[in-house]
């Protein structure tokens, strides 16, 4: 199916392109997003005629996602979870617990913004990608801890998943400790 862009998409093009997309893509996301429009002839000529209003609603929100961006990059959020000893959470750490932790913290942040490949599993800090707009990304730091104390100490570098190992040093009569077991007769 062919349909107008209605603004930017990642991975798929500029707003006002003409782009071939599966049936299904189009149909369950685009479409009702008011990402885009069929590419008929009707609409073809209503985008025309729409394109300056939707140039300026564009930028508009492009600026305002680069002024959310410039006080929510570099933050840190700390999230408190239960963990092993190997630093192996018990859950996980999704985009929609760091989508509610900065909304805490201040930030209107969309779970679906939060760029996450995979969800967190480990502690330790995590480097997370926002996509406020598509044209707009900024980057927080997660960081994921068994205690607010734990937090800290990450925060000034340590790392907690790191464990101690001990040697045991050898009995010094363990050769006359086996002599003797070998002199019992049964």
């Amino acid at each position: 199916m062919d349909v107008i862009l209605l603004e930017r998409v990642a991975k798929l093009g500029q707003m006002g392109e003409i782009v071939h997309v599966k049936d299904g893509f189009a149909r369950n996301f685009l479409l009702p997003q008011g990402k885009a429009l069929r590419a008929t002839e009707a609409n073809k000529k209503r985008f025309e005629n729409e394109k300056v209003h939707l140039e300026a609603r564009n930028l508009e929100r492009k600026q305002e996602a680069s002024t959310v961006a410039e006080k929510l990059n570099g933050q840190t959020f700390v999230v408190v979870r239960q963990a092993g000893e190997t630093g192996q959470l018990y859950g996980s750490v999704s985009s929609r617990d760091i989508a509610d932790i900065a909304t805490e913290a201040g930030f209107s942040i969309a779970r679906n913004q939060v760029v996450l490949d995979h969800p967190i599993k480990t502690i330790g800090l995590h480097a997370i990608t926002i996509a406020l707009h598509p044209e707009v990304e900024s980057t927080v730091t997660v960081n994921v801890a068994r205690s607010a104390d734990e937090a800290e100490r990450q925060q000034r570098g340590e790392d907690l998943t790191v464990r101690e190992t001990f040697e045991l040093e050898p009995l010094e009569d363990e050769e006359a400790l086996e002599g003797e077991e070998g002199d019992e007769e049964v």
